[in-house]
C-alpha cells in the first residue's frame, strides 16, 4: 500500500522531532553519566573530599563554595580553577578568599588515575560539593553530571556577576537572578553559610561608628559586637577569621537562620535577609521557616543546588576534558 505525500511528510515530521528529542536527551546531565566510563567516580571523589575534611574541616565550606562561584561566572564549567592572567581566582571577590584548589588537584588526579580523560573538573566540584555537604552532617543527594570543562575564564564576569558580602538585598536578589534563581533559592543557597568561616576584612565595616566605638550597624547584636570587636580591633588584621554560624561552626544545620532572627548574622548579606526593608516583602519569611523547620531547609537546598548546577552547562562535544584543571589541554 503506498502512502500519500502528506503521510510521508507526517512520518518525516515525527522521525526529525524524535532524533531532535533524543540529541537533547543526550546533552542533559544524568546521575549515572559515568557508569559505564568511570564507575568508581562517586567513591574516588568522596574519599579524597573525607581525607581534606579530616585534615580541616573548614575545608568542607571552601568546596562547597567553589562550586557556588564556578556556577555564577560562564556557567557550571570549570572555570574558577583555570590559572592565567584573566583567573577568576584574582577577580575582587575571590582574592584572598577562595580556598581548596589543591584539594581538587589532588581529587583530579585520582581520578585520572582510575579514569583517564573522562571526567571533567566541573563534574568535580559538582560532587566534592555534595560530599563536603554530607560530611559537614547534611542530606545527601544524586549530583547530576555530564558537563564538560570550559576553555576560558572570565575574571570580569567573576568581578560583575558574584554577589558581594558587602551588597544589599536588592543586589544580591539581583545576581542570583541572573542565574535564573529565585527568591527560595537566594535564601536557601546562602544557607550555606551554616559552615565555614568570615575574615574580619568582610564584615568590619559592621562593627565601629565614626568614633571607633560602638558599631555601625544597627542590626548586629550588641554582644556579638563587642565579641567581634575584640577580634576585629581598628586597623588590626583582616584575614583574622570567625565562624559564620556562631555556636555551630561545622555542622550543616538551620541555626544560621536562628542567628538572622537574633541578629547575629556576621555577614551584611545574611543580616539582610532578614532585616533589612525590602526583606519584609522577599526573604524574611522565608528565613522564618527555615528557623523553625530543619527539614524544609535542607529539602529547599538540595534543590537549590540541583538547579544551580544546571546553570549552563557546557555538555555533548562543547569544551573539553582538562587533564589538569589548573590549564586547558594544549
Amino acid at each position: 500500500m503506498k502512502r500519500s505525500r502528506g503521510q510521508k511528510s507526517v512520518t518525516l515530521l515525527v522521525i526529525t522531532l524524535l532524533l531532535l528529542f533524543t540529541v537533547d536527551v543526550k546533552c542533559q546531565l544524568t546521575a549515572d553519566f559515568y557508569a559505564t566510563t568511570c564507575p568508581n567516580l562517586f567513591h574516588i571523589v568522596r574519599k579524597q573530599v573525607q581525607i581534606a575534611v579530616m585534615n580541616e574541616m573548614r575545608m568542607a565550606a571552601s568546596l562547597l563554595r567553589l562550586h557556588f562561584h564556578d556556577c555564577f561566572v560562564n556557567g557550571c564549567d570549570g572555570s574558577v580553577l583555570l590559572d592565567g592572567s584573566d583567573s577568576e581566582k584574582l577577580a575582587f571577590p575571590n582574592q584572598n578568599s577562595l580556598r581548596g584548589f589543591e584539594v581538587v588537584d589532588t581529587i583530579k588526579t585520582a581520578v585520572e588515575s582510575s579514569c583517564s580523560g573522562v571526567v571533567s573538573c566541573a563534574d568535580i566540584l559538582a560532587i566534592a560539593a555534595r560530599d563536603s555537604i554530607v560530611l559537614s552532617g547534611g542530606s545527601s543527594y544524586k549530583v547530576l553530571v555530564g558537563r564538560r570543562d570550559g576553555m576560558v575564564a572570565n575574571q570580569t564576569g567573576a568581578n560583575t556577576n558574584l554577589p558581594s558580602p558587602f551588597d544589599p538585598l536588592d543586589i544580591v536578589i539581583s545576581r542570583f537572578a541572573d542565574q535564573g534563581l529565585n527568591l527560595t533559592d537566594v535564601v536557601a543557597l546562602q544557607g550555606a553559610h551554616t559552615i565555614g568561616l568570615a575574615r574580619c576584612a568582610v564584615f568590619s565595616s559592621r562593627l565601629f561608628n565614626f568614633s571607633g566605638s560602638g558599631a555601625a550597624d544597627s542590626t548586629i547584636d550588641s554582644s556579638l559586637v563587642s565579641q567581634l570587636q575584640s577580634l576585629c580591633p581598628v586597623n588590626g588584621d583582616g584575614n583574622q577569621t570567625t565562624a559564620l554560624d556562631q555556636n555551630s561552626t561545622d555542622v550543616f544545620d538551620n541555626h544560621y537562620f536562628k542567628n538572622l532572627i537574633n541578629n547575629k548574622g556576621i555577614l551584611l548579606s545574611d543580616q539582610d535577609l532578614y532585616s533589612s526593608d525590602m526583606a519584609n516583602t522577599t526573604t524574611k519569611s522565608i528565613v522564618e521557616s527555615y528557623s523553625t523547620n530543619p527539614q524544609l531547609f535542607l529539602t529547599d537546598f538540595i534543590k537549590s543546588m540541583i538547579k544551580m548546577g544546571n546553570v549552563n552547562p557546557i555538555t555533548g562535544s562543547s569544551g573539553q576534558i582538562r587533564t589538569n584543571c589548573r590549564v586547558i589541554n594544549s
